[in-house]
């Protein structure tokens, strides 16, 4: 058969199998075997061998997963475990290893294996039990369940753009700790990831940004196996990946035969090493399910166990035994001596003497990698008002509180998406973060809000870092796929986002976001705060920077906010608190942001007595004891909410009728815009009337005592 007889796609196929049946041959000629006897193999070859069908048989004991590409990146894999990486199976939270990254988190049956075979808490029974309830070998790679596992990966682009952070904050930590003969933090990243990241639009703005900040110490192996899900790449997929690596200004390079010339990766990453001033892309060209006789170089492969008949026949083409889950002593072997393993000695005999000549550094990293404590005194830091004070956008606020406590707080690092004069996250005397001062803690993300967030997750997976991000509260939405990975990781990022409701004005209902607080409150372990003054934009901040477990989001105005009578900083972390008092009162106003000096100034319209209520935070309002929660909303007495957006998770939670935005918003001056969907004194105490007489004569629903059940402990 030749080229000319043949069409492209059976052409692909046809180069498949004829690779297939030269390695075969040449593996026979050096003594391959179906009894799998190692010494018929180098130890390369026996232990990629090893690899592949072990991670076959996880995926077929499951009855679920992707094999394909795990046998595919094998050779990749092996390489990185066994002759390049720096890491410790029996510490694997110690800060000097190198970084690795499954970015095509679907193949992690490649990763388990990998840390079995290397010798972290992924037992054997682990590999059998993949997917299973209770097991730390997830369907897809979460920190928290697996010990070696950096970041969650699978929601593809993700995992490269988190490893993009990963490789900013070890430059800003070596630029900040590393003193001559001292390479303190000197690891490299490496990532391994397919076509979906290279598709997704997260990693395009993460590697972009990469390349403008020549992060020297990225290396990405780029699994090019032209297959994704729905058939080959060619059905929608057609650039010159490598061309557009170039353009981001990395250093790039191709291996031809990611099958079976391990060399040829290990060489291409020694010489991606040797180029300091660019992160590195390297093209592997790999076949997926490599060696299985008829579903290598198919979709079939992908997604889906290759089916017991497919896996013994690939074993017999392989020279592998006819054993599930076989593991040669020599291969276990090989990985215990790999010169990685090593490396932690080495770096704990050379800290111990960078203690001694430097022990006020060694002292800041063991704070902020070791013990974790915030600086002392840092909370004294925060500022404070008194009604009266002139009033500021809460933005405004935030960013007096950042001047406050952010030059006392050297783990505190980021920025905004190209809108620090609009957001005010820059504080006195902080420095860019650039490749001239990479000791620079504030960072131009540029016009990336999801790059910017995946960033911001590998950054707080670095360590010893807690990392912002900033933009306009709407554009959350840009970035919300790696803000959810931040709940999940249990990450703490702080997310900063101002003009946060229709107060922004003129640039109208596409910069207005009207669903974006109530999109927000509903996702898990996420800390969602609206200060409606000075006082509660400190105890905002206060309660971010001790949610050392998950991210926080921080909700700021774009108007102007009265400093208000009884505001605490101190009562925010309880989520929300009584303002206003009266024992009379025939009605409850409760409001966050900047609806709630529309709440008190409604209340002094009212001929009734009316009781005032701050709702900063719900999360840690619903976290409070039934007692303090009765004692805030009481029994009998009806609630009006005021927020300018959606009041889903508001009305009939906590207020029995909402002033809210059921639309969208238009554009206009913010005062014009807030009188014409009723957001005035006048309308808020005309709506409270309304409600106090609907009850008039009816029992009032006391939202405070119901069940609410708790949610099932998972370790998510």
């Amino acid at each position: 058969t030749t080229r000319a007889q043949v069409r492209p796609p059976q052409l692909f196929l046809f180069l498949c199998e004829r690779t297939l049946r030269t390695v075969m041959a040449k593996r026979t000629s050096s003594g391959g075997d179906t009894n799998g006897k190692a010494a018929k193999l180098g130890a390369d070859e026996l232990c990629i061998r090893t690899v592949r069908m072990v991670s076959a048989d996880v995926v077929q004991k499951a009855n679920s997963g992707h094999p394909g590409a795990p046998i595919g990146c094998a050779p990749m894999a092996h390489v990185l475990w066994a002759k390049v990486m720096n890491y410790s199976p029996s510490n694997p939270e110690w800060i000097a290893r190198d970084r690795f990254v499954l970015s095509n988190g679907h193949g992690c049956a490649l990763q388990y294996t990998m840390l079995h075979l290397t010798g972290y808490n992924v037992t054997m029974d682990n590999l059998k039990a993949f997917r299973q309830l209770g097991s730390n070998t997830p369907g897809h790679p979460e920190n928290f369940m697996t010990a070696g596992v950096e970041v969650c990966t699978g929601p593809l682009g993700q995992g490269i753009s988190q490893a993009c952070g990963m490789a900013l904050a070890q430059t800003h930590m070596a630029a900040t700790f590393n003193k001559p003969n001292f390479p303190v933090f000197d690891n490299y990243t490496y990532v391994i990831c397919g076509d979906g990241c290279m598709q997704e639009g997260v990693s395009g703005e993460a590697c972009s940004l990469a390349g403008h900040l020549k992060l020297g110490r990225l290396i990405v192996l780029y699994d090019d196996n032209n297959i994704t899900i729905d058939g080959a790449t060619e059905l929608s997929f057609s650039e010159d990946v490598n061309k557009r690596y170039e353009a981001y200004g990395w250093h790039v390079q191709t291996v031809e035969d990611g099958n079976s010339d391990h060399e040829a990766i290990a060489k291409a990453i020694e010489a991606a090493k040797a180029v300091t001033d660019k992160p590195s892309f390297i093209k592997v060209k790999t076949v997926i399910a490599f060696g299985a006789p008829t579903k290598q170089g198919t979709s079939g492969s992908h997604g889906a166990p290759l089916g017991a008949e497919e896996i013994k026949n690939m074993r017999e083409a392989v020279g592998a035994a006819q054993e599930d889950f076989k593991v040669p002593d020599e291969v276990y072997a090989h990985y215990k001596q790999a010169p990685g393993a090593a490396a932690e000695g080495k770096w704990n005999a050379m800290f111990a003497e960078y203690e001694k000549a430097h022990a006020d550094l060694a002292a800041e990293i063991k704070r902020r990698f070791y013990t974790k404590e915030l600086p002392a005194g840092w909370k004294e830091s925060l500022p404070s008002w008194k009604a009266g004070d002139k009033a500021l956008a809460t933005r405004q606020a935030s960013q007096q509180v950042l001047h406050g406590f952010a030059p006392k707080l050297p783990e505190f690092m980021g920025g905004s998406a190209d809108l620090t004069p609009s957001t005010l996250t820059k504080w006195n005397g902080a420095v860019d973060y650039s490749t001239k001062t990479p000791e620079g803690r504030y960072v131009r993300w540029g016009v990336r809000e999801h790059g910017m967030a995946a960033m911001c997750n590998g950054m707080a997976a670095y360590g010893g870092l807690i990392p912002f991000a900033s933009t306009f509260m709407q554009f959350t939405g840009y970035a919300l796929g790696a803000v959810r990975l931040s709940s999940l990781s249990r990450f703490q990022v702080i997310y900063v986002m101002t003009h946060d409701s229709i107060g922004l004005g003129e640039d109208g209902p596409t910069h207005q976001p009207v669903e974006m607080l109530a999109q927000m409150r509903t996702q898990p372990n996420l800390l969602v705060m609206r200060p409606a003054d000075g006082n509660e934009c400190s105890g905002a901040y206060a309660a971010a920077l001790e949610n050392r477990t998950g991210p926080s989001l921080l909700c700021f105005s774009r108007e102007g906010c009265e400093q208000l009578e009884g505001s605490s900083a101190d009562h925010v972390a309880k989520g929300a608190y009584v303002l206003k008092e009266d024992a009379d009162a025939k009605v409850t106003l409760v409001g966050s942001g900047s609806q709630m000096q529309l709440c008190l100034k409604a209340a002094k319209l009212l001929k009734i007595p009316a009781r005032l209520v701050s709702l900063p935070c719900t999360q840690l309002f619903d976290a409070q004891s039934a007692d303090y929660k009765a004692s805030v909303f009481k029994a009998g007495v009806p609630t009006l909410s005021v927020e300018a957006a959606s009041a889903v998770g508001v009305e009939g939670i906590y207020a029995h009728a909402s002033v809210c935005m059921r639309q969208f918003g238009l554009s206009a001056p913010g005062g014009e815009a807030y009188k014409f969907f009723g957001f005035s004194p006048e309308g808020v105490a005309e709506k409270a009337e309304k409600l106090v007489a609907f009850y008039e004569g009816k029992a009032v629903p006391n939202l405070m005592d119901r069940l609410v059940f708790p949610a099932v402990p998972t370790g998510h």
